[in-house]
C-alpha cells in the first residue's frame, strides 16, 4: 500500500488502496532479483517504453505472496533510471512460481516473478517513483514494522520458557528455580524491555515525522538478532522438547533466520549505520 500511497496517482489511490486495505485485494512488492539482493541498484529488469505501454523483462526471487498477489509493485530499469510499476495478476508476459522446501517462514507463500515481453498500461508507472531512494523509502516502512514484530516473536519465545520452567521437573524441583535458568530468562525479559523502550521512542519520533532511516537500520538489526538469540535460548530452557513442534521457540527460531536477512540483512543494517557515524561508505 505504501507505495501506491506515496508514489501513486489519485486514481490508483482510489482504484487499489481501499481494496488492500480491506483484504479484497492482495499485493506484493518486486524488487529483490536473484543475483541482486542487498545490491538493490544493480537490479537487471528493464522497462521499455512502446507506445501507451512499458515492455519489462526480468525476474524477481523471495517474493512475499507473488504467485497469491492480485497488484505487484515491480522495480524495474527505464532509460538507466529505477521506476515503479503496478503489474496486475494475469498480465500477459508475468507469471509467478512458488519457492518450495523452505525451512523458514513455511506459512508464507514465496515466489518468483517473471516478466517475459510483459506489457504494461502507461497509466500504472507509479509517477512519484524516481530513482533507488523511492524503493528505500518502502524498505524503510518495512524494516519500521520488522522491528516492532520481532518483539512479539521474542515475547512467545519467552512466555513460552517461562511456563516450560515453572512446570518442567528437575532433581525433584521445578527447572525455574535454579539460578541459571532465572539468569537467562531475566537475560531474556530485559533484552525485551530495552527493544520496546525504542520502539516507542521511535514510534513517536515517527508520528512527529522526525524519525531517521538509520534509526530504523538500528531497530530492526537489534530486535531481530535479540529475538533470534531470544528464541534460541528459549529452545535451549526446553530441552530436547524444544526442537520439536509442540512447542513454538523453534518455529520462532526458523522464522527470525529469514527475517535476519529480508529487508536488508543484519550486516547491510549495520554498515548503514556505520556510514553514519563515521562519514565513510564501506559498502564497495
Amino acid at each position: 500500500m505504501y507505495p501506491i500511497y506515496t508514489f501513486g496517482t489519485e486514481e490508483q489511490k482510489r482504484k487499489w488502496l481501499p481494496l488492500l486495505a480491506q483484504g479484497k485485494a492482495i499485493g506484493c512488492f518486486g524488487l529483490t532479483e536473484p543475483d541482486f539482493g542487498s545490491d538493490a541498484g544493480g537490479i537487471q529488469t528493464k522497462a521499455v517504453k512502446d507506445g501507451n505501454r512499458y515492455i519489462l523483462n526480468g525476474t524477481k526471487m523471495w517474493i512475499t505472496n507473488g504467485s497469491i498477489a492480485d497488484i505487484a509493485i515491480v522495480w524495474a530499469k527505464l532509460d538507466g533510471e529505477i521506476r515503479a510499476f503496478i503489474v496486475e495478476k494475469g498480465t500477459k508476459g508475468f507469471y509467478a512460481t512458488d519457492i518450495k522446501r523452505k525451512m523458514s517462514l513455511r506459512a508464507s507463500v514465496t515466489s518468483e516473478l517473471h516478466f517475459e515481453d510483459c506489457a504494461v498500461p502507461e497509466e500504472n508507472i507509479l509517477p512519484g517513483a524516481k530513482g533507488l531512494k523511492s524503493a528505500l523509502m518502502c524498505l524503510n516502512q518495512a524494516r519500521y514494522s520488522i522491528a516492532w514484530g520481532a518483539i512479539g516473536s521474542a515475547v512467545a519465545s519467552y512466555e513460552a520458557a517461562l511456563q516450560y520452567a515453572r512446570e518442567r521437573i528437575q532433581f525433584g524441583k521445578p527447572i525455574a528455580s535454579f539460578q541459571l535458568v532465572q539468569k537467562k530468562l531475566v537475560w531474556m525479559l530485559t533484552e525485551i524491555t530495552k527493544a520496546q523502550l525504542m520502539m516507542y521512542h521511535l514510534a513517536r519520533l515517527k508520528d512527529e515525522g522526525r524519525i531517521k532511516h538509520t534509526q530504523i537500520s538500528m531497530a530492526k538489526m537489534n530486535n531481530v538478532s535479540m529475538a533470534l538469540e531470544i528464541a534460541r535460548v528459549a529452545r535451549d530452557i526446553h530441552g530436547a522438547n524444544g526442537i520439536t513442534l509442540d512447542y513454538p521457540p523453534i518455529r520462532h527460531l526458523l522464522n527470525m533466520e529469514a527475517v535476519n536477512t529480508y529487508e536488508g540483512t543484519y550486516d547491510i543494517q549495520t554498515l548503514i549505520i556505520g556510514r553514519d557515524i563515521t562519514g565513510f561508505q564501506a559498502f564497495r
